[in-house]
């Protein structure tokens, strides 16, 4: 039986340049989607809030949060991560170069804060949950391989599933279906030139894309 997967939380983003929107008029998440594979359960981007997602999750597949075996974020920026420490009792992944980027930026910012700095609280919290994650294998289950996708963030990751069609879950690598048409990268990438290589070697492979901030959509 093939991997079967459903969107938990469908995202937005805070602007959508191809609404005519130049700032930011709603609290951007992104879309989680759920992996089942056999007996292992995915859950991809936990972007609401706890509360929240442990009740969509229910909404959405009937399961509860000590049932999800992985977490796996495509990226560590904040709006991929609301719900994390909801799933305590799962495996919390993200790809290695992702996390050592990742790493070593916040422990840049925890040498140069200054004692009575409060961001240097803020920076450790951020720390501390990042070293609760483990990098990724390139396999989490049967149908389940990583899919490097760097650009929009320097270790951002996509998720190649084998189902009944070729699926990427893609995170910020493709950020919505106009964003797809338009051929557009996302405008906040750290490199642009490696963001479009990421998007162009989705779209050429995927036959179904999850997006970062949008429903799942068909190409072709």
């Amino acid at each position: 039986m093939s991997a079967r997967i459903e969107v938990v939380s469908i995202g937005t983003q805070s602007r959508n340049p191809f609404w005519g929107e130049t700032v930011a008029v709603r609290a951007p998440h992104a879309t989680t989607a759920l992996i089942r594979d056999g007996s292992t359960s995915i859950l991809v981007d936990p972007s609401l809030p706890p509360e929240l997602l442990v009740h969509r999750l229910d909404e959405r597949a009937g399961l509860k949060p000590a049932q999800i075996d992985i977490v796996f974020l495509t990226t560590f920026r904040p709006v991929h991560r609301r719900g994390l420490t909801a799933f305590e009792a799962a495996d919390w992944l993200i790809a290695e170069e992702e996390r050592n980027v990742v790493q070593h930026v916040l422990r840049a910012g925890q040498l140069s804060a200054g004692v009575a700095d409060p961001s240097s609280n803020e920076i450790a919290e951020e720390l501390a949950l990042l070293e609760r994650t483990k990098p990724a294998p390139d396999k989490l289950s049967k149908s389940v391989s990583l899919f490097p996708s760097p650009g929009a963030s320097p270790g951002s990751c996509a998720l190649l599933v084998s189902a009944a069609r070729t699926v990427i879950v893609a995170g910020d690598a493709v950020i919505c279906r106009d964003h797809y048409e338009a051929g557009r990268v996302f405008d906040r990438s750290t490199h642009a030139e490696q963001a479009r290589r990421s998007f162009a070697e989705i779209v050429e492979l995927a036959e179904v894309v999850v997006p970062g901030h949008d429903n799942v959509f068909w190409i072709g």
